[in-house]
């Protein structure tokens, strides 16, 4: 491994992190995510088998939500069901907050050199 790339390595981490969204009932439904590698991304676009946000973004629920322990939350079975079976609102939500916190995680590791600044100087 090149020094470069372990050093970015060191950087980041990968450990999931607690999500929460709220239920119609008002309860709330908890769930870990790491965030969102590369490799997964293009797994859950190909098992997606279209250009529907929708569809991808729920293999990507379906691939790495778990709970607090690291389990799996849900199976490959639970992609009908969750299509099906729940309020568009209710996965919707669950959904948006995946892909919205796996950009921000992307923006913050923007380079330096992208991110524009004015300065004026005194005369």
């Amino acid at each position: 491994m090149s020094a470069a790339l372990d050093r970015i390595k060191k950087a980041v981490s990968l450990k999931p992190q607690r999500k929460a969204v709220e239920l119609p009932d008002g309860s709330e439904f908890e769930y870990y995510a790491p965030p969102i590698t590369l490799a997964q991304r293009n797994r859950a676009q190909k098992l997606a088998g279209d250009d529907n946000p929708t569809n991808f973004a729920i293999q990507l629920l379906v691939m790495i939500a778990q709970d607090e322990d690291g389990g799996k939350l849900f199976d490959v079975g639970d992609i009908a069901e969750l299509k099906n079976s729940l309020p568009a609102s209710v996965v919707e939500s669950l959904l948006l907050q995946l892909l919205t916190e796996a950009e921000a995680d992307e923006v913050e590791l923007d380079p330096k050199g992208s991110q524009r600044t004015s300065r004026k100087t005194g005369s």
